[in-house]
């Protein structure tokens, strides 16, 4: 009787579970691409920059590192109408994880780039390539294959990490499914039910990330 009285509501329920469902997945498809985007100059400013520019990149690096997440969000939000700069509650979320999201991958991508010998990049310099075609054929490839299984999880706090825009207004899926117990009182079913969504995400972000590991994986 329980069973079916909870498909009878997740049925009731179904377009304002999906729109929250796709809400996550834009909010963290966004934070993803565009974190790993700036991430990597992050990482590049760490590794190659001047000393002033490694200063103020390590600096904003740490600093954001060190900031809860969802100080970030409530910052993007509040403080920055205070100058403003009006966001809308998506707006807001996806600017506060792309910057957290940036941070980690900025430190994966330095790490990844200080492990391969210095000798190749001398190489590359000693056959005529300009950084940029060093970094896009001889560093970025080891690049990635040393960065991918962090960036993986990285990739999936972020996804946990939407559940705080919640807190701004963002109708995404953790929100969707509190208005759903509010009204249906089947709060430990729609729990469970929300946790096996975020896990299909995550999963996914896994095996995406499996299937670019065996396509960079050098044949032995």
């Amino acid at each position: 009787m329980e069973i079916s009285h909870f498909l009878d509501q997740a049925w009731l329920a179904r377009i304002p579970l999906l729109k929250g469902l796709g809400a996550t997945i834009s909010i963290s498809f966004l934070s993803i691409v565009i974190g790993t985007f700036l991430g990597v100059f992050v990482g590049l400013a760490l590794t190659y920059g001047g000393a002033v520019l490694r200063l103020f990149v390590r600096a904003y690096t740490d600093f954001i590192r060190g900031t809860p997440v969802l100080v970030l969000v409530l910052a993007s939000y509040y403080v920055l109408s205070t100058i403003g700069i009006d966001l809308g509650p998506f707006q807001a979320g996806v600017l506060a994880l792309s910057v957290f999201c940036s941070s980690h991958v900025g430190e994966l991508v330095r790490g990844a780039l200080q492990a391969i010998p210095q000798g190749q990049t001398e190489a590359a310099k000693a056959i005529g390539l300009t950084f940029p075609q060093t970094f896009a054929y001889v560093l970025g490839p080891q690049a990635l294959r040393h960065a991918l299984p962090a960036w993986v999880n990285t990739a999936a706090e972020m996804v946990k990490a939407s559940t705080l825009l919640s807190i701004i207004g963002v109708a995404e899926l953790l929100l969707r499914t509190q208005e759903v117990i509010s009204r249906s009182f089947l709060s430990l079913e729609f729990y469970f039910f929300a946790g096996f969504l975020y896990f299909v995400i995550n999963y996914g972000i896994e095996r995406f990330g499996r299937y670019v590991e065996r396509k960079t994986a050098i044949s032995s």
